[in-house]
């Protein structure tokens, strides 16, 4: 039987309906866009709570299911912005009430590492997770997943966002940035940070910024931007790899939509004898497919919850999340 998921950490409304063999029936998602600067919470939350109703309808009607037929009702429990975070929740659980139905939480960066591990066919990959509030690289052992290594200051995608606001663009950043940087050609020099499997950003936001401020071209600060930054997470993915002795790495998160990051990692993979693999964009970003389906797997396993015990966990860690389809 199908599972529905509700995706809304951050700025996406998402809600999807998978059935077994993480087929998609049904998608409907919709991005918050601040007319000006970065995502507000609150007027994200505004927005997903305005948009779900229809949402939550038309993955219904692509999928041909009525509220009957579905096993369960899959939500993201964190972690994210709370109050974007609270606003999926809640439709869950008046699903789950409205419709007698099951509730699972689940956990956003585990739910990027089960699409992208069952869309690859790879059954123990290793993830490099890039998003606007996450980077980490993630690898599993001993029942969980386990980070080897993350960002010590802010998000890859955050740090674009930023970025490109203050060079006059507007949210979100990534993919603008990336259609700047293909008529770059001059590489500037910028902070490198890597930390043994951690990187840090907010030094390269400043040294960018002041390249701007002293003349260099947009297109060029792009490149170069693009080119360090992603240097830094091929190099700490292909230290994971070595570290837990993989051949094989997947993608996951809306950064890792960008083709120069995928081209990188697949270079480095490749070149040691591995392979990569990288979703279709719709599973990159944020969706509710990916909730619905990891929302099957914890289902499976035991993992629903009374409407009491599922509150949202903004702050919760990949690393401390049972995943328990996995084994040992």
């Amino acid at each position: 039987m199908p599972i529905l998921g509700i995706e809304s950490t951050a700025h996406t409304a998402s809600v999807g309906i998978v059935a077994d063999g993480a087929k998609v029936l049904g998608l409907a998602s919709d991005m918050y866009r601040p007319p000006s600067g970065g995502i507000h919470p609150r007027e994200a939350a505004n927005h997903h709570v305005e948009l779900f109703p229809g949402l939550v309808t038309q993955a219904l009607d692509q999928a041909g299911v009525r509220p009957e037929e579905l096993e369960a009702v899959a939500f993201s429990q964190g972690p994210g912005l709370g109050p974007c975070l609270r606003a999926g929740a809640t439709v869950a659980r008046t699903l789950a009430l409205l419709w007698n139905k099951p509730l699972v939480p689940v956990n956003h960066c585990v739910a990027h590492v089960e699409i992208a591990r069952v869309l690859s066919g790879l059954d123990d990959p290793l993830l490099l997770y890039a998003s606007g509030g996450n980077t980490q690289v993630i690898a599993y052992a001993r029942g969980r997943y386990r980070v080897l290594g993350e960002t010590l200051d802010i998000g890859i995608g955050n740090f674009l966002d930023k970025l490109w606001i203050e060079l006059g663009g507007t949210f979100p950043g990534g993919p603008a940035l990336e259609r700047e940087a293909q008529t770059g050609s001059e590489l500037f020099d910028l902070p490198y940070s890597v930390h043994g499997m951690d990187v840090a950003f907010s030094g390269m936001l400043t040294a960018a910024l002041a390249l701007h401020g002293r003349g260099v071209a947009r297109p060029d600060l792009a490149y170069s931007v693009e080119v360090t930054a992603y240097a830094m997470l091929t190099e700490i993915t292909e230290r994971a790899l070595a570290h837990r002795r993989r051949d094989a790495v997947v993608l996951g998160g809306g950064v890792a939509c960008n083709e120069r990051l995928r081209g990188m990692v697949r270079t480095m993979a490749e070149e040691r004898g591995g392979t990569m693999f990288a979703p279709p964009r719709a599973m990159c970003v944020d969706n509710g497919a990916m909730i619905a389906w990891t929302g099957r797997l914890a289902f499976d396993a035991g993992l629903a919850v009374p409407i009491e015990a599922s509150a949202i966990q903004p702050r919760q860690r990949t690393d401390l999340v049972p995943t328990p389809w996995r084994g040992s």
